[in-house]
């Protein structure tokens, strides 16, 4: 009996433990893909204690979890290794189960075209290595990285984004390739699609100010931009964008434009104010002398703000009644306050004349009574041209001085060889136009026209000793001895028709003392026309003259002299 129950006995555990053997296996050949689903029983420090079934605990190591610390009775799904391993302990894996049930996931991402999750960790030769879970880490082109051009690299590490896989090779290192732009497009698309549908004309939002342009600056609305043109950041002139927004810089904006086919939109900073151009007219008028500020200085002008919001604009020739300003910058400077006229205004389009010299007198209004003609005074000469000079009567009233007018005999070809720049004249006004801001003045005026006192001495048909000043292809000019000039014209040099003018000329040379006879006379002009022939020609009338007188007389002596000298006489 006692041997029998020992027998049965032994049967009886033989029998449990091929029980508990069969009840193991059948549990690991329900593993699907070597993942098991256990309980965590205990956490220490570094180890995770999973009950997995198996009579003794599989072991895992903390840093498996991540960021997540598990606590005990969490449901966790583990990799069974080996059932028995070290110390017949099972041998476990919580990142070999998750990179399993990931690449399942991927596989169905990949073709179902959808997104995953996905930590940029690190950069790497052409891009970025991106941490999908599970120990799976995939390749991120740099050109898939941002949905614009990327400055710094360093910039992306650490985000945490979703990410489309491009490509997924299923070998023993399971590559992948993943692509955020394309995602971050899609969510721009879907983002402007919404704004366009939710936002209205007038609407105010945020955004950031992204980056500037010379016209403006481009205001990120998450994701996709908005434009703040220069025009729309101040009712005044703006000429720096960078005054008034900043980088960076988080701004509420009103919408005043939306263009969805063009995908476009004009953001305001002005609108959230008054246009003051509303009440201009109740306050400004034409002909108002108001103050304002230069804000701005062009080639042509100077901009200038009656008060936020309304800016106008002096031309250049609006500056001065008198000076001729080459430069704004050489009557105001930016950040002036200056006294101006209102000239006209455009409320349309925003625009206001301004005028600097209008706040001052004319000085040409009493110009006729302050220099009539005749009146004799000292001038500096502040520029010479061609034509002539102009003389500084004061500041600001220049008179022209004109070649012709330096000199009642003297033939003047430049100013420049007798008058020089900053030279003080004694000058006559001449010419006083003040309608036209006109004023001439000469210098021979100062004396008395010679060309007067010579035409009543020498009348044509007289005759003179005179020089040779200048011998010319033309003629030769003749100086008479009160300092006049004419000229003995080439076909009035010899009687002698047959002698060319080349041959008789020869017979001159400057200094030489020569007789002309007056051939005419025009003052106002100031020419007179000598001729040689005439004179021989009148000196031959003379001997006949003297001839037949002698014939009848012969006591009386009657010369050449005596003859001209009547014929003057006649005259």
């Amino acid at each position: 009996m006692n041997e029998k129950e020992v027998e049965m006995d032994g049967v009886k555990d033989s029998n449990d433990i091929h029980t508990q053997l069969e009840a193991s296996i059948n549990q690991m050949e329900s593993v699907e893909n070597g993942n098991i689903t256990g309980t965590v029983v205990e956490v220490r420090d570094d180890t995770v204690f999973v009950d997995i079934g198996l009579g003794r605990d599989g072991q895992i190591r903390i840093s498996e979890f991540g960021d997540e610390r598990p606590n005990v009775g969490d449901k966790v799904t583990v990799f069974l290794k080996n059932p028995s391993g070290r110390d017949g302990l099972p041998e476990v894996s919580k990142l070999k189960a998750d990179e399993t049930r990931l690449w399942e996931e991927f596989k169905k991402a990949f073709d179902d075209k959808t997104a995953v999750d996905g930590t940029i960790a690190a950069v790497t030769k052409g891009g970025y290595k991106v941490n999908l879970g599970g120990g799976i880490e995939a390749f991120l082109p740099i050109s898939q990285a941002d949905s614009q051009k990327v400055e710094k690299e360093e910039k992306l590490i650490g985000i945490k984004d979703k990410f489309y896989i491009d490509r997924l090779y299923s070998n023993s290192k399971r590559n992948v390739v993943v692509n955020r732009r394309k995602y971050l497009e899609e969510k721009i698309d879907r983002n402007r699609d919404k704004f366009f549908n939710e936002i209205k004309i007038g609407d105010s939002v945020k955004g950031t100010v992204k980056s500037f342009t010379s016209f403006g600056a481009f205001i990120d609305l998450g994701g996709f931009d908005g434009l703040l043109h220069i025009n729309d950041m101040s009712w005044g002139h703006v000429t720096r964008p960078k005054d008034f927004v900043k980088k960076g810089q988080e701004i509420e904006l009103k919408v005043i434009r939306l263009d969805p086919e063009g995908k476009r939109i004009n953001l305001s900073l002005k609108h959230f104010t008054e246009d003051p151009w509303v009440h201009f007219e109740e306050k400004y008028h034409v002909n108002d002398v108001v103050t304002g500020k230069v804000t701005k200085l062009t080639d042509f002008g100077a901009f200038i703000e009656l008060e936020e919001g309304i800016e106008g604009l002096a031309h250049i020739s609006e500056f001065s009644w008198t000076k001729k300003v080459n430069k704004p910058s050489d009557m105001v400077k930016e950040g002036d306050e200056v006294k101006c006229m209102i000239l006209g205004y455009d409320i349309q389009a925003g625009r206001v004349s301004l005028g600097l010299k209008q706040v001052t007198a004319n000085p040409w209004d009493a110009i006729g009574d302050k220099y009539p003609v005749g009146t004799k005074l000292k001038g500096k000469v502040v520029k010479i041209t061609n034509s002539g000079a102009f003389v500084q009567l004061e500041e600001g009233i220049d008179a022209f001085l004109s070649g012709e007018d330096l000199s009642w005999t003297k033939k003047v070809k430049h100013p420049g060889s007798e008058i020089k720049v900053d030279q003080e004249l004694d000058v006559v006004v001449t010419e006083c136009d003040p309608s036209n801001r006109r004023i001439r003045v000469g210098v021979k005026q100062l004396t008395d026209n010679p060309w007067k006192e010579f035409a009543s001495e020498f009348k044509p048909g007289s005759t003179l000793e005179g020089t040779v000043s200048s011998i010319t292809d033309f003629g030769i000019f003749v100086k008479a001895p009160n300092g006049i000039e004419g000229l003995v014209n080439k076909a009035n040099l010899s009687e002698d028709r047959d002698t060319p003018f080349e041959e008789a000329v020869k017979k001159y040379n400057v200094g030489d003392k020569v007789n002309v006879y007056v051939v005419s006379i025009d003052v106002e002009k100031g020419k007179v026309a000598f001729s040689v022939k005439e004179y021989k020609k009148a000196q031959a009338r003379a001997e006949i003259s003297q001839y037949m007188s002698s014939s009848n007389d012969d006591d009386g002596a009657y010369t050449i002299g005596d003859s001209l000298k009547n014929q003057k006489e006649d005259k």
